[in-house]
């Protein structure tokens, strides 16, 4: 039966079903959801319902930018864009988390608080600045007139905002910094992990020298060690994808234009009066010193400044790929000053790149047609598969590129993208496989496993080994003899270190040499790397009641600065985890 009468003798049900859907529209339309659809989302994200609007983002951004172009004289990249809207955004989801702590926290700033802060005793240093005299005093007169003038109303209002919000992160700060206190017992034992030190000698049973052949792991073994520690194989949604790409390192022609830039600033480079001013200026890549450079410290590309006369500019000489011209300004004794031009090649924004980027777009547009692998075969380019993981920017075969892993989070499987601009090439990708995040699975890290549960067996062979080797009167040599092995010597091991000279790192074994007394052998002691037995030549345990004031201090101050950098790095971290957090960055900045 043909396409068209089965169409024919399906009229009726058709019919039907065109009479219900049409209902269903005209119901949605008097309800206005189309509207709502088409408007989309109204706020770039929200934090905890907390909304982050699209001004916010682009102020921030522009922020970023114009410290961009006050610190560089190129354009930025896309890449580099691309990192700052990362850092936009981010700030403001953190500007809103710590906005909401401290709400719960219930850190206010009263009136009187604010008030205090601009006319109090001891106002802000803001205030100080703008109506300080020369005696040091704060002008009153002068305070009080510009707080009751009309026309600075608005700006007092931006003024008491930003020291309101001031002194709650002071607050907070400050009720962060109550938390990261040092005890006395810490400060104690810190002291002793500081000034403990030990002479001790040793023999050392490395796990490696167990055999593979006394080494079987089951499938189940394997198994059960996934079952029983997933946490340890957790990974972050991950993306499959296959990519076509086109260089856009700087062509021949690209490195003769460069050149040619360099040689017409000759002439005016001889005749410049102030050459500091001329290569900056004309924004030179090596920045100008006045300073005298002895002659020996000269780079053998630098040498050509020998042969010139003071005031002569040299031809260009290409240095690393890049043209170069030395001016010679003075040569005094073993010591010459000059100046250089010099330009780094990159690709011509329209000459190369543009035309790359043409080629690149006209690849996504045929390749959504026609298909990926028959368009990338048609155009002769190789297609490529790589992975890449959320909140990793680097990948693998690519490099790092924040704009590619954005675009695979946003795409749909088999979507084909737009071209991606990176620092050294044009990608386009089409998404294969999204896995979400959870536990890998058993075939993946079947071999992970397999090490990990082998490394443990070595462990408790050796173990048992050196136990039932060891007799508890045998001496290290007896033992070192017995065994085929040598008596190590090592001296001033302090108790707060965690390597071993001529053993590497080992905290446990460490530990256990200071439990021991001054002339005691230990028990076989189980490291990271092996099994030691350790004889203990001398142990010297620090006493606290001889810390000075001055160590105490300083101690207590490094403990409490170590405790509020490993808070700072968790902090915003575990709000975000424990927040609602909705990104529209996709749909609004499509």
């Amino acid at each position: 039966m043909g396409v068209m009468e089965k169409m024919r003798n399906s009229t009726a049900s058709i019919l039907w079903i065109l009479i219900f859907s049409f209902g269903v529209l005209w119901v949605l339309a008097d309800t206005q959801v189309f509207d709502a659809v088409a408007v989309g989302p109204t706020s770039l994200g929200e934090v905890n319902g907390d909304e982050i609007s699209l001004d916010e983002y682009n102020n921030r951004v522009s922020f970023y930018t114009e410290q961009f172009n006050r610190q560089n004289t190129g354009l930025m990249s896309l890449e580099q864009r691309a990192m700052y809207e990362q850092q936009a955004w981010d700030d403001l989801v953190a500007a809103r988390l710590i906005e909401q702590e401290m709400n719960k926290l219930g850190i206010t700033v009263t009136d009187s608080e604010l008030v205090d802060m601009i006319t109090g005793e001891n106002p802000v240093p803001f205030i100080r600045q703008q109506f300080q005299q020369e005696d040091g005093t704060i002008d009153r007169i002068a305070l009080r007139a510009a707080i009751e003038a009309p026309e600075n109303q608005e700006v007092w209002m931006m003024v008491e905002q930003q020291l309101r919000d001031q002194r709650r992160q002071e607050k907070l700060n400050n009720f962060i910094a109550s938390g990261m206190r040092a005890s006395n017992l810490e400060i104690k034992n810190q002291y002793i992990n500081e000034n403990s030190f030990a002479d001790i000698r040793f023999v050392r049973f490395p796990y490696s020298e167990i055999s593979e052949d006394d080494i079987s792991i089951s499938e189940s073994e394997k198994r059960d060690y996934l079952r029983n520690n997933p946490d340890q194989f957790k990974r972050e949604e991950t993306y499959r994808f296959r990519y076509v790409s086109w260089d856009t390192s700087p062509t021949q022609r690209d490195t003769l234009n460069t050149i040619s830039d360099i040689e017409n600033l000759r002439n005016d480079f001889i005749e410049a009066e102030n050459d500091s001013v001329f290569v900056t200026r004309n924004q030179t890549e090596v920045p100008f010193t006045s300073e005298y450079v002895p002659i020996d410290e000269l780079s053998d590309e630098f040498r050509v400044i020998l042969d010139l006369e003071p005031g002569e500019v040299s031809e260009v000489v290409m240095v690393d790929g890049d043209p170069h011209m030395f001016k010679k300004i003075d040569r005094r004794g073993d010591e010459v000053k000059f100046a250089v031009m010099a330009y780094t090649v990159v690709a011509d924004p329209v000459g190369t790149l543009d035309r790359i980027a043409e080629q690149a777009r006209e690849f996504e547009f045929f390749a959504d047609q026609e298909g990926f692998e028959r368009e990338a075969e048609r155009r002769e380019l190789t297609v490529r598969t790589a992975t890449a993981t959320k909140g990793s920017p680097f990948v693998p075969g690519i490099g790092q590129s924040s704009q590619l892993l954005r675009e695979l989070e946003n795409m749909r499987v088999n979507r084909i993208s737009d071209p991606i601009e990176t620092p050294d090439m044009f990608l386009v990708v089409q998404l294969l496989e999204r896995t979400p995040e959870g536990t890998r699975p058993f075939d993946e890290v079947r071999g992970q496993i397999e090490n990990i549960l082998k490394n443990e067996r070595r462990k408790e062979l050796t173990m048992r080994r050196v136990s039932e080797m060891l007799s508890p009167d045998m001496t290290l040599e007896e033992l070192a003899e017995a065994a085929g092995k040598e008596v190590q010597v090592t001296s001033d091991i302090r108790l707060g270190s965690n390597n071993i000279p001529g053993a590497g790192r080992e905290p446990q074994v460490i530990g256990s040499i200071f439990s021991l007394e001054s002339g005691e052998r230990s028990n076989a002691i189980e490291g990271q790397n092996a099994v030691f037995v350790v004889f203990a030549d001398d142990v010297m345990i620090a006493d606290p009641s001889e810390m000075s004031s001055s160590t105490r201090a300083q101690i207590k101050q490094r403990l409490e600065q170590q405790k509020m950098m490993a808070f700072n790095q968790v902090f915003i971290d575990q709000l975000k985890a424990d927040a609602r957090i909705r990104d529209n960055r996709s749909v609004l900045l499509r």
